[in-house]
């Protein structure tokens, strides 16, 4: 009966003692939180209830099992199993503690400061902390594990005398993945890109969503993830439009004739402009950039506060100006010339006469259509009849 008891009180009793425990620390937990709402700290150290208990459990265990002689010749393997969950479970509530503290001191950084750019630059930064520490303590925790097996131990030497020679080999072989962590370093500590950026990469343009150690990811207007290496923006040229601030400056284009309203265009202009939620107000403007034999080249310049409200704004005058002038001005758009020349009376000919007529006795006249085209018609020579 006591072989049966006993086992039944330890492992009982070790499960009952760590909800206990378990719930007064989160009581505790809670009511520092109702206390100190300036702080989210004692909120996020809450999520770290389930590996503080498995932490209790597994050393509660670990401690008492030696009692249980009805577990006696499995005394080795059992010991093994709860020691490796002590110590998987003490990396999982280390992880938990450091993202705590970490957010905690992102979030008190961000109410401080209202530098969008820096905030984002510091997210960037905790974000990356946070992966290096996650693998710090995975690596420590999974070597830790491999020593409590005597096997492993004694292999310690070995692996210490080759670690040199496994060393280079590791770092050839993994040439592209050290590059990309290096880079990833060098992206979030100088301040390159950061999470949040609106960035143009390969002609695509998007917002940056993530970025860990080895790869980024972007987010295009089209819900699109383009994620590629980190070693790319640290090697290759691309636009930030966020770096120095989120202002954004925006053109439009129109190919016109060349009889179209400028100065009312202008006006226009503004009128669309005070219209349209998405203009920040700062500049705006209309000239001519350049003109052809059939065409003159229109550009206007508008402002916004980040790029989304650019494209707002640029869609905008562009379709509302055209509008405007396909309703108000139509002889302003881009037509194709399709009238005959008409030369003028003293132009030169080819057989040397000023007015066009080898005889000096024809007359050009023009008739109008009613498209607006001109025709060149010759007028006949009337009959001689010999007199005068």
């Amino acid at each position: 009966m006591e072989n049966v008891l006993r086992p039944l009180i330890v492992i009982g009793g070790s499960v009952v003692l760590t909800l206990v425990i378990g719930w007064a620390t989160d009581q505790l937990l809670r009511k520092a939180d109702e206390r100190h709402r300036e702080t989210p700290l004692w909120g996020l150290l809450r999520r770290a209830r389930v590996p503080y208990q498995l932490v209790i459990c597994a050393a509660l265990l670990r401690g008492s099992y030696d009692q249980l002689q009805r577990f006696r010749d499995y005394r080795i393997g059992i010991g093994q199993a709860l020691t490796l969950v002590l110590i998987g479970a003490t990396a999982w509530l280390v992880v938990r503690i450091a993202a705590a503290i970490v957010e905690t001191s992102y979030s008190r950084y961000a109410r401080a400061h209202h530098d969008a750019a820096r905030v984002r630059r510091v997210r960037t930064q905790v974000s990356l902390i946070m992966r290096v520490v996650t693998a710090i303590v995975g690596v420590v925790a999974v070597a830790s594990m491999l020593l409590t097996f005597p096997a492993m131990r004694a292999a310690g030497a070995s692996l210490l005398a080759s670690a040199g020679v496994v060393g280079i080999v590791a770092g050839v072989a993994a040439q592209s993945t050290l590059s990309n962590m290096f880079a990833g370093f060098q992206i979030a500590f100088g301040d390159m890109v950061r999470i949040g950026d609106t960035v143009v990469v390969d002609g695509e343009w998007g917002t940056v969503e993530e970025i860990t150690l080895t790869f980024l990811t972007v987010r295009t207007w089209d819900e699109r993830r383009i994620t590629m290496p980190v070693s790319y923006f640290t090697s290759k040229p691309f636009e930030n439009w966020s770096r120095g601030g989120n202002q954004m400056t925006g053109i439009v284009y129109w190919h016109l004739d060349h009889t179209a309203p400028i100065e009312e265009m202008r006006e226009r202009l503004r009128d669309i402009l005070r219209e349209c939620p998405a203009w920040d107000g700062r500049a705006c403007g209309l000239v001519v950039t350049d003109s052809t034999p059939n065409t003159i080249q229109v550009r206007a310049l508008v402002t916004a506060k980040d790029a989304d409200d650019i494209w707002t704004v640029r869609v905008t005058v562009r379709e509302q100006m055209l509008d405007w002038l396909c309703r108000k001005h139509p002889y302003a758009l881009p037509r194709v010339n399709t009238a005959e020349a008409i030369l003028p009376a003293d132009w030169p000919t080819a057989d040397g006469h000023r007015d066009g007529q080898p005889d000096g006795h024809r007359d050009w006249h023009r008739d109008g259509h009613s498209d607006g085209a001109a025709t060149a018609h010759r007028v006949p020579e009337p009959p001689r009849t010999g007199r005068g």
